[in-house]
């Protein structure tokens, strides 16, 4: 089974654009996402308290997980180690989008420990960027909660006046939201990425040591 996790963050990539990478990839890799996770849940919570997350993951133990970055999973680093710690023993094999590098029980150490050591260094970068001024959020809109609905019915080759009917809302705000978030070419995954090479080697390339 192909499944997919996807959880927005104020400061990093909103939904539609982990969505867009994500299909691309898929697409890319000839992989069939059979299932689809988008977590609402704020960043702030710990994952004691996802307790829908963590069932959820144990629930489909041995799939193959499309995530967008590291971050997606937490960016508490605690909850990042825990949840690589779980993932791997239950036999996922994780595919990180952003770096191009996939992951599993038989994982090189080093290739985990690059991943884990990159959102320390974003987070790092993250809070040296924002001192002394507050920090905008990425823009949100009341029709994030059926972007997933939205984009199957593009798929199915639906009509914007169709899926307004059929969600109940405006036409006119509805398909300034399908083309201000480019949901076509999310639904169709039109961003094919190319993989380095040498992908693996790049990410452990990244960890910094301590002077």
């Amino acid at each position: 089974m192909v499944i997919t996790y996807i959880r927005p963050d104020k400061n990093f990539d909103a939904v539609h654009e982990q969505l867009q990478h994500i299909n691309s990839y898929a697409m890319a890799n000839n992989l069939t996402i059979d299932d689809e996770f988008i977590d609402y849940t704020s960043q702030n919570k710990r994952l004691s308290e996802r307790s829908d997350v963590t069932t959820y993951f144990q629930s489909k133990s041995r799939s193959t997980l499309i995530v967008y970055d590291v971050w997606v999973l937490s960016t508490n680093m605690e909850d990042v180690v825990q949840m690589f710690s779980c993932l791997l023993r239950n036999e996922y094999s994780v595919h990180f989008v952003k770096q191009s590098v996939v992951i599993t029980h038989e994982s090189s150490v080093m290739l985990v420990l690059g991943l884990i050591d990159q959102l320390r260094q974003t987070l790092q970068s993250e809070m040296k960027r924002v001192i002394g001024r507050p920090k905008g959020s990425k823009s949100s809109s009341k029709f994030d909660v059926y972007i997933s609905q939205i984009i199957a019915y593009i798929k199915e080759g639906k009509s914007v006046s169709e899926m307004a009917r059929l969600l109940e809302v405006s036409r006119s705000s509805l398909k300034d939201y399908i083309e201000s978030r480019e949901l076509k070419q999310v639904a169709f995954g039109s961003l094919l990425p190319e993989a380095p090479k040498d992908a693996e080697e790049q990410v452990i390339n990244t960890i910094v040591c301590p002077n």
